[in-house]
């Protein structure tokens, strides 16, 4: 049995959670002082996921790593924000919403702390994963206590300011870290400081602002779960990132890996179906909105992730572009993002009405993503960044929106983990898009490399050589001319592959979303909890 106990002084949005009353609404003053910190927990969030973008190609040079390596650094972070997701959603079913964000404020300050001091990719790896589950949190959490403060009709347009403050940390994010990694006096470490002073102050003014009620429950973790989910994601990403390179996709390591992950996700569906408080309550997918969002946030998760990982290599190594301009010229796509996400949340607010917005940003993600796979190294700009845009804009009516669908169709104990499996299924998305898509674009500019160099002569490869790339990331200055066109060529070709292959996920996107039937907003917690049922045909 819960217990609602409310904090001292607490302003806990429009309905209260216990005690059967309604507290004073909030005003749009109050929340925003509340909602500050949140979104600056947000913001250093996508910061660590975006800053290194751009930087990642001095990276992987000084610390001599390789493609893999440069998957890995991005794929880790994703891996342990994908595992811990649910973890960090269940628990805000569980314990005090703001303790929480807290603790994973403070693991994401460990975490790129000693990030910043790595001397090796594997150490550098292992940060990334800590800075993952930390964001994790943080991601998870920032919309759960959103859907806490603030009913569903209001919350499209505070989902608004969440989108938008991913835009802002996406664009700024590549943009610093090209800054940071250009300035000789600072260098790629400090990619990593930067975000512990945002993080700081984050968590002093939720300290200050943010006041829940606090629901005291007797608590039984599901551990079993957390750990037998992380292993079945661990494993499959794990088997995307070498196949193809490592082993053959048709190989018995496939077989093994999948076989595995196959087998962990049997056993973490009993788990789950036998646990007294399971990670991811199996009966949320009885409700066919809940279930065609996260089989949309999966396909979304691709096409996002493609979208922010890959264009530095393209805008770097295809274009010779500095990690500065890298930033600059993806503004398009992110500006495009900025408007809609704001824009939709607007709209949505007034009308409390979402599908459209959902199925628009399913066609414009898909048509953006396919006109991106037509880019080589040397199409005009001006193409590039109108595809950008395009593609910016649906992913703004996305993100958001399917979240908030979902947060409208449960009831309040269930809020936390509903929110948290969208997210989930987003981020698997993306984890297992950069996996795969990175070993892909490996794959395909090794052999346009090879063919390029074929046209050139026997002489090629022996030029190559001397230019120092060594099988890892080239260094475009130190190449000869004609070798270093075939190399911009293959990376340009095989950047454009990867959006061309990620398209197919953002329709499929498009089409389930065509399938989630729409309930209007509502305009109070209490109606959103009694209807909450309704919503399952």
């Amino acid at each position: 049995m819960a217990t609602t106990t409310p904090d001292t002084g607490a302003r806990n949005g429009v309905t209260g959670t216990g005690g059967g009353g309604e507290t004073a609404p909030m005003t749009h003053r109050q929340i925003m002082e509340a909602l500050s910190g949140l979104l600056l927990g947000m913001f250093v969030a996508i910061l660590s996921s975006t800053i290194v973008s751009n930087a990642l190609p001095q990276i992987i040079t000084d610390l001599g790593g390789g493609q893999s390596a440069y998957t890995w650094v991005v794929t880790a972070a994703l891996l342990s924000m994908t595992a811990t997701t649910p973890l960090w959603g269940k628990l805000a079913d569980l314990f005090s919403k703001k303790l929480l964000v807290q603790i994973a404020l403070i693991v994401y300050v460990a975490g790129s702390v000693v990030a910043g001091l790595s001397q090796s990719t594997g150490m550098l790896i292992a940060c990334r994963v800590v800075q993952g589950i930390g964001v994790g949190g943080l991601t998870a959490l920032s919309q759960i206590i959103l859907a806490a403060m603030i009913a569903p009709r209001e919350r499209g347009r505070y989902s608004g300011y969440l989108g938008a403050t991913f835009a802002v940390a996406t664009v700024g994010g590549p943009l610093l870290g090209g800054v940071i990694t250009d300035t000789d006096w600072l260098g790629w470490r400090w990619c990593f400081y930067v975000g512990v002073p945002f993080a700081i102050i984050a968590l002093i003014v939720l300290q200050k602002t943010l006041k829940l009620p606090v629901v005291k429950r007797q608590v039984k973790v599901d551990w079993a779960g957390a750990l037998f989910i992380s292993a079945a994601v661990s494993l499959l990403l794990i088997w995307v990132t070498f196949a193809g390179d490592k082993y053959d996709w048709m190989s018995w390591q496939t077989a093994a890996m999948v076989g595995g992950a196959i087998l962990l996700g049997a056993v973490f569906l009993l788990v789950e179906s036998k646990a007294s408080e399971p990670i991811i309550p199996l009966r949320l997918f009885r409700n066919r909105t809940i279930t065609l969002a996260s089989l949309a946030s999966l396909f979304v998760g691709v096409a996002m992730f493609a979208g922010t990982v890959f264009f530095s290599q393209y805008f770097q190594l295809a274009r010779n572009e500095s990690p500065t301009m890298s930033g600059v010229l993806t503004i398009p796509m992110i500006g495009g993002l900025f408007v809609s996400s704001t824009v939709s949340g607007l709209v949505i607010t007034k009308t409390g009405r979402w599908k459209a917005w959902l199925v628009s940003g399913g066609a414009l993600a898909a048509g953006g993503l396919g006109l991106l796979g037509t880019i080589r190294y040397d199409t005009a700009y001006w193409h590039i960044a109108l595809f950008m845009a395009v593609l910016g804009l649906g992913l703004g009516m996305m993100m958001q929106n399917l979240v908030l669908c979902t947060q409208n169709q449960v009831a309040p104990a269930d809020l936390g983990a509903a929110s948290s499996v969208v997210t989930f299924f987003r981020s698997l998305g993306g984890a297992i898009g950069v996996s795969a898509l990175g070993a892909v674009m490996a794959h395909r500019v090794t052999n346009y490399v090879k063919e390029g160099l074929a046209e050139l002569g026997p002489k090629a490869a022996a030029a190559l050589g001397k230019g120092g790339s060594g099988g890892g990331i080239p260094d475009m200055d130190k190449l000869p001319a004609p070798i270093r066109t075939v190399m911009e060529d293959a990376y340009g070709h095989g950047v454009a592959d990867v959006f061309l292959y990620s398209a197919p996920f953002a329709l499929l996107a498009f089409v389930v979303t065509l399938f989630i039937k729409e309930v209007a907003l509502k305009s109070n917690k209490a109606e959103s909890s009694d209807e909450a049922a309704e919503a399952k045909a």
